[in-house]
């Protein structure tokens, strides 16, 4: 029995603690107006709706029949997989949390599921094998910045919500869904920034998410300068434009600049040991990004 504790509110302030510092760990990098937004949800009456449901539903129902037909990533199962979790937890300084990977049939191509305090990766067993090991790391370094920054009973309401709506009520669906996928657009910029911090390496990031959001194969050659040089212009194209209204993610283009702009941050280079005199602060990056994501 030795060197068990069962001081349980010492376990309950173990826990707040690594919670508080996995916020501010978070907070040191993530995009502000991501957060502006995310402080808003708690007070609008659907998401909290969707957010009651969800915790319910995810604890009934949806984590038993999720993890059913996925299998736990171990050092023996996944190597891959379970390799690149470690090292982007030990980059942003976080606890491994169980990641599973689900059949390559299943809709799903990576998520964070769960609530705060029990938060699950699933990952595709087709996206899984399209990666390479650098790739991979920032697919996983993207998840956990969902972790890390407390997104994920948002992520999981936004999942179901648009999955099962049916399990909700009505009336707070589609304005739930609006709300957190305006939400949902800034979060993937955060999550963007975990994913370059995981890998240290601007190149692999991009990469890793252009062939991830348009489906490429893994060894798809992807002409990063090339498709930089090319980007289109998102602020115009007319009425089309404005069905980025509607999406989870910001349209491809707009990641890869914010990438780009976070990249060029004191902050960032000093995370990878350059010298980060004369850079722009995290501040005037975000100012940046904003204008990037506006639709308008």
């Amino acid at each position: 029995m030795n060197g068990i504790d069962f001081d349980f509110a010492r376990y309950i302030q173990n826990r707040r603690g690594q919670a508080e510092r996995r916020v501010r760990d978070g907070s040191t990098y993530s995009y502000s107006g991501e957060r502006k937004v995310r402080r808003t949800l708690n007070s609008a009456r659907p998401v909290v709706i969707a957010l009651e449901a969800t915790t319910r539903l995810w604890k009934n129902v949806a984590k038993s029949e999720l993890l059913g037909t996925a299998l736990k990533v171990t050092g023996q199962q996944f190597p891959r997989l379970y390799n690149a979790t470690r090292t982007a937890c030990e980059s942003l300084r976080m606890d491994v949390p169980p990641v599973y990977v689900t059949p390559a049939s299943s809709k799903m191509r990576a998520q964070v599921l769960g609530t705060n305090d029990d938060a699950y990766i699933v990952v595709n067993a087709e996206l899984l094998d399209s990666l390479s090991d650098t790739e991979l790391l920032a697919l996983v370094g993207h998840e956990l910045g969902h972790i890390q920054n407390n997104h994920v009973l948002y992520t999981t309401a936004l999942y179901y919500l648009t999955e099962a709506a049916a399990m909700f009520v009505r009336w707070a669906v589609q304005p739930a869904i609006m709300t957190l996928q305006a939400w949902s657009r800034r979060a993937e910029i955060t999550c963007d920034r975990a994913a370059l911090l995981s890998t240290r390496d601007l190149d692999t990031t991009m990469t890793a998410l252009i062939k991830i959001s348009l489906g490429l194969e893994r060894d798809t050659e992807v002409n990063i300068r090339e498709y930089i040089e090319n980007l289109p212009d998102t602020k115009r194209g007319g009425v089309g434009r404005y069905a980025e209204l509607f999406r989870t993610h910001p349209y491809l283009p707009k990641r890869i600049q914010a990438l780009r702009r976070f990249a060029e941050s004191a902050l960032y280079k000093s995370f990878i040991g350059e010298d980060a005199k004369g850079a722009p602060s995290t501040v005037d990056v975000d100012a940046q990004v904003a204008e990037i994501l506006s639709v308008f």
